[in-house]
């Protein structure tokens, strides 16, 4: 059983698994979608769903009062996060646009060992030999996916 040391279960490795499916499907859709519509407006009008999305679970499960205990460093970094998110997004469907899904993707999922490496410098997460070694396969994947 998925246990953390609190004995309760890993539910993160399931909501992991979900978001890269959902990834790769939104990626397959977007293909679909963006055909003959400029990339950025497409990108607009998937943040409207997206965002529309989320204010409703928001509401839905009823957390929308927890927006007046955000501290004004998190509201920041929310932010940053937003426009990074956002740049990351025009990019993205630029990219499959103009190219392959096959091939824009994994080099968008070269992500992970960025955000790898930033969680050791920034966050000063422990970097062990698992994490190494994962990071160079999935760069030595990534090469071999674009060549």
């Amino acid at each position: 059983m998925l246990e953390n040391a609190k004995g309760g279960k890993r539910m993160w490795i399931l909501f992991a698994i979900l978001s890269a499916v959902f990834a790769a499907v939104t990626s397959i859709l977007a293909k679909v979608g963006i055909e003959g519509i400029n990339s950025n407006l497409a990108t607009a009008i998937r943040t409207v769903v997206v965002l529309i999305m989320a204010w409703g679970i928001v509401f839905i499960t009823g957390v929308q009062d927890g927006i007046k205990d955000i501290t004004p460093r998190s509201f920041v970094f929310l932010i940053l996060s937003g426009l990074a998110t956002g740049l990351s997004w025009l990019c993205y469907y630029k990219a499959i646009q103009i190219g392959d899904v096959s091939r824009v993707a994994p080099i968008d999922k070269f992500s992970v060992v960025i955000t790898m490496v930033l969680a050791f410098v920034f966050l000063h997460e422990t970097v062990t030999w698992k994490a190494v070694t994962g990071g160079i396969l999935i760069t030595l994947g990534t090469f071999v996916m674009i060549l």
